[in-house]
């Protein structure tokens, strides 16, 4: 039932009709427990108190899939707002960003040249920014201008998905690079052809993914909620000696916050993604889908 209930909900995660309804109303669906808000002084100002907890973050101006070069630019010109404004109000953060929210299904060279600009202001400001993995659709591009990029700018990374079987080469290939990357699971329903359809094999990977990536020269963002995961990683790092500048744990805005504050205590790096935007519905979806009884909590909020 559990996963009937995750294919529906990511099935529906790509409904433009569903989004644009759900965008009329607002986070009052729920999203506001994954979303910081619409607005960039919403994201800044739920960054500023995380800190004050200890925890770092990176932010993400939600959308993707953008069909429209004005559109791409203008995603673009947000993420430098993103970057200005980190460095303005002087907060713990980084950017993370999407490739098709910035031209990759209109021409890699537009998505490309969005991204130069944008890498440029965060080189001036000592900001890393963070290439997210979208869909295995969009795996082979993404990595070839990350690689492009990487030869270009020192502060940017990129995501592996655990429950792709190309992961590993590819981690291993980047690493050699000495490459910032993030491991996570992957949040998007792929064919078995192309992803481990049991979850037994993604954490298997994720962990050999976390430790070649742990032993490497490169920093490793570990971004999970698996607490098996997370204790393993903890051993791995205790027994490996490795220092508190090579890697971060991290984990969405919103989720397992007695968790976080548990690793804060613990005095392990902590960043979560926070997320903002009116294009939070297709996020929203996919956060739903990975936890199915968050559907109940979404129905709570509607009924108060």
């Amino acid at each position: 039932m559990e996963a009937l209930m995750r294919s529906v909900l990511l099935s529906m995660a790509r409904s433009e009709r569903l989004g644009r309804l759900a965008r009329r109303y607002g986070l009052r669906f729920g999203a506001s427990r994954f979303v910081a808000g619409e607005t960039l002084e919403d994201a800044i100002q739920a960054v500023s108190a995380l800190n004050a907890a200890g925890i770092a973050a990176t932010l993400d101006h939600l959308g993707e899939f953008v069909r429209d070069a004005d559109e791409a630019r203008a995603s673009a010109e947000e993420c430098v707002q993103v970057l200005n404004a980190i460095r303005e109000s002087g907060v713990h953060a980084t950017l993370s960003v999407k490739l098709t929210q910035l031209g990759l299904d209109i021409d890699p060279k537009l998505c490309l040249e969005n991204m130069r600009r944008i890498l440029s202001v965060a080189e001036e400001h000592g900001i890393w920014v963070t290439i997210d993995m979208e869909d295995y659709g969009h795996c082979a591009v993404t990595l070839d201008l990350f690689e492009t990029l990487h030869r270009e700018f020192s502060h940017v990374g990129t995501v592996i998905q655990a429950y792709l079987y190309r992961s590993l080469e590819d981690l291993a290939r980047l690493s050699a690079q000495g490459c910032h990357l993030r491991i996570v699971k992957g949040a998007y329903k792929e064919s078995p052809e192309v992803a481990y359809p049991d979850k037994k094999d993604v954490d298997a990977n994720y962990l050999r993914l976390m430790e070649t990536q742990l032993k490497s020269s490169g920093f490793t963002a570990i971004a999970t909620h698996d607490e098996n995961i997370i204790d393993h990683a903890k051993r791995f790092i205790a027994a490996q000696r490795i220092p508190k500048d090579r890697y971060e744990f991290q984990m969405l805005y919103g989720i397992k916050p007695q968790l976080q504050a548990r690793l804060v205590e613990e005095g392990y790096p902590l960043r979560l993604y926070v997320p903002y935007g009116t294009d939070w519905y297709g996020y929203f979806m996919r956060r739903l889908a990975e936890r199915p009884a968050n559907v109940a909590f979404v129905l709570k909020g509607l009924f108060n």
